[in-house]
């Protein structure tokens, strides 16, 4: 495993207290933007997903290329089930999932994450420069503060930490879905790389990523969501967007995904996309 594995100490941290299932829990909640159900829908249907499948053959991807300097683990921030964290485990790195819905700390466990905390990064009261890489993977566009947030993040790496982030693309896709997923903004590759910038990061990569469904995404959401109005908020069916039966599409697909995966390898930027990869790092 990469990363040094040193979690003796947890129980010092004023947070976290650790309950009978081997999760750390903090001693108060703390509300989020995300639907209460959320975790349990992407639960059924992240294994055979191909979006999930390919943001972690991304995200695996950029943390080869761009690896923590430091010897702490990863901590995946707002990590849902694990899917992302079990991914880089089983890639070879040490990872922490900080994950403050109780239904996705009790799915990452039961999907075999050892080190699972159920906080915020508040709540569970890290101290600052204590952490060598952060993952926020769709979970900025959650945050009604980002900047507050991420500066926080900011304080909370060590000198050379890195960042790794996803987040979804350009406001002109925003419909039905994003009122749903409770997020509060969708996102440009150059006011992203700006903002952080103006945290006090320094950019080693952001592309786009997911050029195909930005397609799907206009013709299938943005069209009817444009003429109906938001008047309809509901959940869309998670098995219909995540999950490729038709083999003649399927193959597409995989055509399309390699060939992104293949732009990452060769340090080559997507210009377009539903969603966008970034890698950045704190000053040492």
């Amino acid at each position: 495993m990469k990363g040094s594995n040193e979690f003796d100490g947890w129980g010092c941290i004023p947070g976290l207290k650790l309950g009978s299932e081997g999760i750390w829990y903090a001693n108060k909640a703390e509300p989020v933007s995300y639907p209460s159900e959320g975790n349990d829908q992407c639960f059924e249907i992240e294994d055979m997903s191909f979006w999930f499948q390919h943001r972690n053959a991304c995200i695996i991807e950029l943390v080869k290329r761009f690896p923590p300097r430091g010897k702490g683990p990863i901590f995946d921030v707002g990590g849902g089930n694990g899917f992302v964290a079990k991914g880089l485990v089983n890639a070879g790195w040490n990872v922490v999932l900080v994950e403050p819905g109780p239904a996705g700390a009790r799915n990452a466990k039961k999907r075999g994450l050892q080190h699972v905390v159920c906080a915020t990064t508040q709540s569970a009261g890290f101290k600052p420069g204590s952490m060598a890489a952060i993952g926020i993977f769709d979970v900025v566009e959650h945050i009604k503060n980002e900047e507050t947030f991420l500066r926080h993040l900011y304080k909370l790496l060590e000198p050379g930490g890195m960042l790794y982030l996803t987040v979804p693309a350009f406001s002109f896709l925003w419909s039905r879905h994003d009122y749903y997923a409770k997020h509060f903004r969708r996102y440009r590759c150059k006011t992203l790389c700006h903002n952080l910038k103006n945290i006090g990061f320094k950019i080693k990569f952001s592309s786009y990523f997911f050029l195909f469904l930005l397609f799907i995404i206009l013709i299938k959401r943005c069209f009817p969501f444009w003429l109906k109005g938001t008047s309809n908020h509901q959940s869309s069916n998670a098995e219909k967007n995540h999950i490729v039966k038709n083999q003649f599409l399927f193959r597409f697909l995989k055509a399309m995904l390699s060939w992104e995966i293949a732009c990452l390898q060769k340090n080559k930027k997507i210009l377009f996309g539903s969603s966008i990869l970034l890698a950045a790092q704190k000053p040492k």
